[in-house]
């Protein structure tokens, strides 16, 4: 019999809210069970829209008590029909704990005053509704530490404390860091108080999307576990593949029969890839949206990547094909705070990289990071042009449909006009100002976001026997092995293309499965004219002629 359809929970960070009126809810209970079991104090980053509240809510009605919201439903009421969730059989009803919420993650504070009294005002909302009084209101760990300690009192039971988005302040301030660190003091003032109150406490989790290292803004919080790269809660956010298929079922069923097939694979191409553990999930809003409008857009991204991350990357000059492999250490990752920030731990935490491979080196992880898919990898490398190299008026050159139907066509020379008018467009005064202009790093960046900015399969630097392509492409079928070159002069030397035969790069995509072509492209850059010069191609089959027998 087929699965009913049901609602789908498109921004909805309400648990009951999702129980009662009948809406899709993927079972994070099993985790939530061992997190409970386990007990003590945790942490948990995630990127933004991961269904880090969902959790939060989730985990809030099971401590509260709220049985009836995991017990399955059949609607003889007339409310939706529900199943019964892991956690109805795997808890402890009898004892609910109350519950102490704060959130950082609604509205903009860009003042420490603000911040403040953000924090007094949902200590005092707290406190009301749990039904104790605080002594000083004006005191902030004052009062956080009389509400733990009251609540527990007045309820005959330890405190359970959830923190939405605990460091958002900190994080919408970057681009003035005098500001951040206003934010940072005032909320370790805050978090402080969690380990000194833990004889009060039944569990504490505390979310967010920055991995802030301990020292900045858990000073003195060293009971904190740190569950973000913990093996077994790599799903506790986002869907899994399994998810997909046996949860939202119904929704690719109706797809297919209404005419409008969404292909499994390419669902995962785009949003699937997100990894903190053994098995990879994709974003639950994408898969949401992706579902309601059946179309493949950059859902997530388009949501609000903040501009300061694009302008931020390129006033360091960043090497935008590192975006596809990145090494980093376990400490690099944590290394997060106002003054000292790591691009790798940035584009980590924020989403736009995620780890591919983990190796351990006698007891030192290593993490080798990437694109997680294709929505990110073609939104942020728009981004990163539209805001980081081309003013407004000149964002019409960049053509990514002209650019495609070269790709497609293979037209060599059409794809040699597209870059230079690109190359011309970027002012004069950008490139006056920015030393990273007079390295080959520079054009490959420019070229490879072009390129990437379709989504396409694309590896920079891709190690082979002979060395190291600058820039492999697979599309329609051929296989495009680039390399750059700077030239001092304004005249090409054929240095790109003679790398490229003497190295032969191309050799390992000849005869590979579905290469039917093979594409060398030697590029040389002028230093001087800021602009190609050398442009150099050669064609040979993708597939060895002893192959057609």
């Amino acid at each position: 019999m087929t699965t009913p359809r049901r609602k789908l929970p498109i921004g909805i960070q309400t648990f009951a809210k999702i129980r009662r009126e009948g809406h899709y809810y993927v079972d994070k209970t099993p985790l939530i069970a061992r997190l409970a079991e386990q007990g003590g104090a945790y942490f948990l980053s995630r990127p933004r829209r991961f269904g880090k509240s969902l959790l939060l809510d989730t985990i809030a009605c099971a401590f509260e008590g709220r049985r009836e919201l995991f017990d399955a439903h059949d609607g003889a009421d007339g409310s939706a029909p529900r199943e019964k969730l892991f956690l109805a059989d795997h808890w402890d009803w009898a004892r609910p704990h109350p519950v102490i919420r704060l959130s950082f993650a609604e509205g903009r504070l860009e003042k420490r005053e603000e911040l403040e009294r953000h924090i007094r005002r949902q200590l005092r909302e707290q406190a009301q509704r749990l039904g104790v009084a605080l002594e000083d209101p004006e005191d902030i760990p004052g009062s956080f530490a009389d509400l733990i300690t009251r609540t527990a009192e007045a309820h005959g039971s330890q405190a359970v404390v959830l923190v939405d988005e605990y460091d958002k302040p900190i994080l919408d301030n970057l681009e003035t860091p005098e500001v951040a660190r206003a934010m940072r003091e005032g909320l370790r003032n805050l978090y402080s108080v969690i380990k000194g109150r833990d004889a009060d406490l039944r569990f504490v989790l505390l979310t967010g999307v920055s991995k802030f290292s301990k020292v900045s803004i858990f000073s003195g919080l060293n009971n904190l576990r740190d569950i973000t790269l913990s093996p077994e809660y790599g799903t506790l956010c986002g869907y899994t593949d399994d998810d997909i298929d046996t949860v939202f079922a119904p929704e690719l069923e109706a797809a297919a029969a209404e005419g409008q097939p969404l292909d499994r694979e390419e669902i995962r191409r785009w949003y699937n890839g997100y990894r903190w553990g053994p098995v990879s999930v994709y974003n639950p809003f994408d898969v949401l949206l992706l579902l309601a409008e059946r179309q493949f857009r950059a859902h997530w991204f388009e949501t609000g990547t903040p501009t300061f991350l694009v302008h931020w990357l390129r006033g360091k000059g960043f090497f935008t094909p590192r975006l596809e492999r990145m090494l980093a250490e376990e400490d690099l990752l944590s290394a997060f705070d106002v003054d000292d920030i790591a691009v790798e731990a940035m584009l980590w935490q924020t989403g736009y990289l995620t780890i591919r491979r983990v190796e351990d080196c006698g007891g030192l992880l290593s993490y080798e990071l990437g694109v997680p898919n294709r929505e990110v990898r073609g939104a942020l490398n728009r981004a990163l042009l539209y805001f980081g190299w081309y003013p407004a008026e000149q964002r019409q050159l960049l053509q990514p449909r002209t650019l495609y139907h070269a790709l497609l066509q293979a037209d060599t020379d059409a794809l040699r006009a597209h870059f230079q008018r690109l190359y011309a467009s970027i002012p004069h005064d950008w490139v006056r100002a920015n030393p990273i202009a007079r390295y080959e790093g520079y054009y490959a960046s420019v070229f490879y976001s072009h390129l990437a900015s379709l989504g396409l399969d694309i590896v920079p630097e891709e190690v082979s026997n002979p060395g190291q392509c600058d820039l492999v492409i697979r599309h329609a079928g051929r296989a495009w092995a680039i390399e750059f070159k700077v030239v001092d002069g304004e005249e090409p030397t054929g240095e790109a293309m003679r790398q490229l035969k003497a190295r032969d790069y191309a050799a390992k995509h000849r005869g590979a499965p579905g290469i039917t072509e093979v594409i060398e492209l030697g590029v040389e850059f002028s230093r001087a004219k800021r602009q190609i010069v050398g442009w150099e191609v050669a064609r040979t089959p993708g597939v060895k002629e002893n192959d057609h027998a």
